[in-house]
C-alpha cells in the first residue's frame, strides 16, 4: 500500500541550487577530532550498571569535567537563546539509562528492519541534520548505559527464516563518541555470535582502529556517510574530511591478513543535492571511492541514496542553531510529501528526482556493477 502521496506546491519555480560560490577546490585529508565535551553527567541509575562503570573510568582516564548527579533528570541544558541551548547541549555527553520504551523497537525501513539506539544526539554540526525536530529537548548527546540490556532485547525480534537487521545510527553516530563509550565494538562483538541478527551503522568519522581486530563473523556492515566535496566542506561541520571517511571505508574493508577489518561496508550517500555543476562534483566522488576500494579483495559493498528533505519542524529548528547557513531550506521550490499519518516533508520535484536518480544508478553502476543499490529516497 503506498503511504507517500506527491503533492505539487503550485507556481513553484525552480529548484533553488546553493550558491556558485561553492566551487571545485582540491580535496581535504584532515581526520576528524575526538570530540571531548566540556562536562560529563552520570545520573545514579547510569552508575548502577556495570557498563556505565565502564565509561566513567573513560571519562576519568581522558580527564573530562564529571559530573554525579543526583537524580535521573537532567536539568541545566539551556541556555538564554537558542543557540546558548545549542552550544551547551552540544558540548555535553550525559549518561543515562534508556527507558523502558527503548525496549519496544521501531521499524526503520527502507534502512535496516529495526532500530537500535545506544545513544541519541551527534556531536557533529551538519546543517541540514535529520535530528533536528526528531529528538524532544535540547540536543545533549545521551549515551546508553544499560547497553546489555539492549542487545539482549534484540533477540525478541530476530526471525526464523531470516536474519534481522538492526539499525545503530538513526539518532546518533556511534563511530563518532566510540572512544567514550566503547559502545559499538561491544554491539558489534555482540552481533557477531547472533545468526538471527545483523548489525547497521553509518558514520561520518574516521575512528575505526578500535573496530579493526574485532570478531563480527561478517554480521556487522559498516558505512560511511558521503557528500560532494563542497557540501560536506560547508555544510559537515565537526566531521572527517571525505577523504579520511574513504580511506577508513577501505581500512573496514580490507581483509584482516591486509591489515583490515574484513567487513561488510556501505556508502550512504547523502544528502543529494543539484548544486551548481552537480554532475562534477559527485563524478569525482563516486570515482575517488572507486579508486580506494578497487583493488580491495572480495569486497562487499552497497549504497544507499537519500535526496535532501525537510519538515515545517526540523526548518525551525535547523534556522535556530544556524541562522546563518546556505543550506536551500525554500519550501516554494520544492514539492511538499505526505505520509499516512498526516506529515509532511519538502522534497525536490518530480522532474528533478527523476534525472538525479536516473544519473546516480548510471554511474554508480558503471563503476561498481557488482554493489546493489538498496534503495534510493
Amino acid at each position: 500500500m503506498q503511504t507517500d502521496l506527491f503533492l505539487p506546491v503550485l507556481n513553484a519555480p525552480a529548484p533553488a541550487l546553493l550558491p556558485a560560490s561553492l566551487e571545485a577546490a582540491a580535496p581535504r585529508t584532515h581526520g576528524a577530532k575526538l570530540w571531548l565535551p566540556k562536562r560529563v553527567l552520570f545520573t545514579p541509575a547510569a552508575l548502577d550498571e556495570d557498563y556505565g562503570q565502564q565509561i566513567l573510568a573513560r571519562a576519568t582516564a581522558l580527564n573530562l569535567d564529571i559530573e554525579l548527579l543526583k537524580s535521573n533528570r537532567l536539568t541545566g541544558l539551556r541556555g538564554d537563546d537558542e543557540r546558548a541551548t545549542y552550544r551547551t547541549a552540544k558540548t555535553t555527553l550525559a549518561v543515562v539509562n534508556a527507558p523502558a520504551g527503548a525496549l519496544r523497537l521501531q521499524p526503520t525501513p527502507p534502512s535496516a528492519d529495526y532500530q537500535l539506539n545506544l545513544a541519541e544526539g551527534c556531536p557533529a554540526h551538519c546543517q541540514y541534520c535529520y535530528l533536528a525536530g526528531s529528538l524532544s529537548g535540547p540536543p545533549v548527546v545521551r549515551a546508553f548505559a544499560n547497553l546489555p540490556k539492549l542487545l539482549e532485547n534484540t533477540q525478541a525480534y530476530e526471525r526464523a527464516d531470516r536474519p534481522v537487521s538492526f539499525e545503530a545510527s538513526c539518532y546518533t553516530d556511534v563511530l563518532g563518541i566510540e572512544h567514550l563509550t566503547g559502545a559499538l565494538a561491544e554491539t558489534v562483538r555482540y552481533f557477531a555470535g547472533r545468526e538471527g541478527g545483523r548489525l547497521r551503522f553509518v558514520s561520518k568519522y574516521d575512528h575505526v582502529e578500535s573496530l579493526l581486530g574485532l570478531p563480527h563473523n561478517g554480521h556487522t556492515r559498516a558505512r560511511a556517510s558521503l557528500n560532494a566535496e563542497p557540501l560536506a566542506r560547508q555544510l559537515e561541520g565537526g566531521t572527517a574530511s571525505i577523504e579520511a571517511r574513504i580511506q577508513a571505508l577501505r581500512r573496514l574493508a580490507l581483509p584482516v591478513a591486509q591489515g583490515g577489518g574484513g567487513y561488510p561496508v556501505g556508502v550512504v550517500l547523502a544528502p543529494i543535492m543539484p548544486l551548481p555543476d552537480w554532475r562534477q562534483h559527485y563524478g569525482e566522488l563516486l570515482d575517488r571511492l572507486h579508486a580506494a576500494l578497487a583493488d580491495v579483495p572480495g569486497l562487499d559493498l552497497t549504497v544507499e541514496f537519500i535526496t535532501h528533505r525537510f519538515t515545517p519542524g526540523s526548518k525551525e529548528v535547523l534556522l535556530g542553531w544556524y541562522p546563518n547557513t546556505s543550506l536551500d531550506l525554500e519550501e516554494s521550490t520544492r514539492t511538499v510529501k505526505r505520509n499516512k499519518f498526516g506529515g509532511l516533508k519538502y522534497v525536490y520535484d518530480l522532474p528533478t528526482m527523476r534525472e538525479l536518480k536516473a544519473w546516480f544508478y548510471a554511474e554508480w553502476q558503471r563503476r561498481f556493477p557488482h554493489a546493489p543499490v538498496q534503495y534510493w529516497t
